[in-house]
């Protein structure tokens, strides 16, 4: 363990992130009234240019007048290569009220790209008396951000949680796909004639965990693109929540229910994490550190692996 201990992350419900054009004010109470944990409103990708204006007007409307709860409540700007992203921080800054919690910034290649939002924001908080800090979520989306993710994941203690974008992602690496996540067709290998599908996005996926748990910074995995496939949503959500992230975008309503299945332990899971916590304890007690569990070594490393899934359960069922 390095002197240096690793900072906890932000504590709150993160399994499912849902998305919906700020433009579309037949969704967002919808979004409201949904079982998802955060709501992005957006006024980046799902809305054309000639409505910017519109939908940031509609976004501080729904943050005004709607109930949203409990639920982290984030506006997903536009990117700082664009004419819009300022007036986007600065009317929803001023204009929103405190039930804003989170301001998402896409494409983000370097850590100077969170410093302008987060001088920006500093100004206005300061400006309006604004006693909640808004923390920030990022989106890597671009080679120069998952060259420079670990740099990102430590540029501003507003950060509290960090995204890729697979389609941005693809397209900047030259990546050879039109697939939004998931496996890709050429992307396998041969063993005996067989072809075995492998992940592309794993290693993305893993310095993105890597940096975010060095830092304090929550690590969330992107969009699924496919919104018929359950099987694979399912799947590239499980593989995610292994690698140690904990929580999917949702593009669609449907993949609420199904992030939210696969980002909450299971019964099965947390007792069998509170059986190794009481084996433990019992072994501590005889002076011993490690004792055998169903047949397993379980030693102090099995306690924090364990001691991650019953705190998981218990904040979800507090919330």
């Amino acid at each position: 363990m390095s002197f240096r201990l690793q900072p906890s992350p932000i504590v709150r419900p993160n399994r499912c992130q849902l998305f919906g054009p700020g433009s579309n004010t037949k969704l967002h109470p919808k979004m409201a009234a949904s079982a998802a944990d955060v709501i992005n409103l957006d006024l980046e990708d799902s809305v054309a240019p000639s409505d910017k204006e519109t939908a940031r007007a509609l976004v501080i409307q729904a943050i005004n007048t709607l109930d949203w709860g409990t639920k982290t409540l984030s506006v997903r700007i536009n990117g700082l290569d664009t004419p819009y992203w300022y007036r986007d921080v600065v009317d929803v800054m001023e204009q929103a009220g405190d039930r804003l919690d989170q301001i998402m910034i896409p494409k983000v290649g370097c850590a100077a790209d969170v410093y302008a939002v987060d001088a920006l924001v500093t100004a206005i908080e300061s400006a309006k008396g604004r006693k909640k800090p808004v923390t920030f979520e990022v989106i890597i989306e671009s080679a120069a951000g998952i060259a420079h993710v670990e740099d990102i994941a430590a540029s501003s203690p507003r950060m509290a949680a960090m995204s890729l974008g697979a389609a941005d992602f693809a397209a900047s690496m030259g990546m050879q796909t039109t697939g939004i996540g998931g496996t890709q067709e050429n992307y396998y290998m041969l063993r005996d004639g067989a072809k075995h599908w492998s992940d592309p996005w794993h290693w993305a996926q893993a310095a993105i965990v890597a940096a975010c748990r060095t830092h304090g910074v929550l690590p969330v995995d992107g969009p699924f693109g496919d919104f018929s496939d359950d099987e694979g949503y399912i799947a590239q959500a499980k593989r995610s929540a292994t690698l140690g992230m904990v929580g999917k975008w949702a593009i669609h309503p449907k993949q609420i229910a199904l992030a939210n299945q696969v980002f909450t332990p299971s019964v099965e899971a947390v007792s069998e994490a509170r059986e190794i916590l009481a084996a433990m304890e019992l072994a501590k007690e005889k002076g011993e550190g490690a004792t055998v569990y169903k047949g397993r070594l379980v030693d102090i490393a099995s306690i924090k692996q364990a001691e991650v899934i019953v705190k998981q359960s218990e904040m979800i069922a507090g919330s």
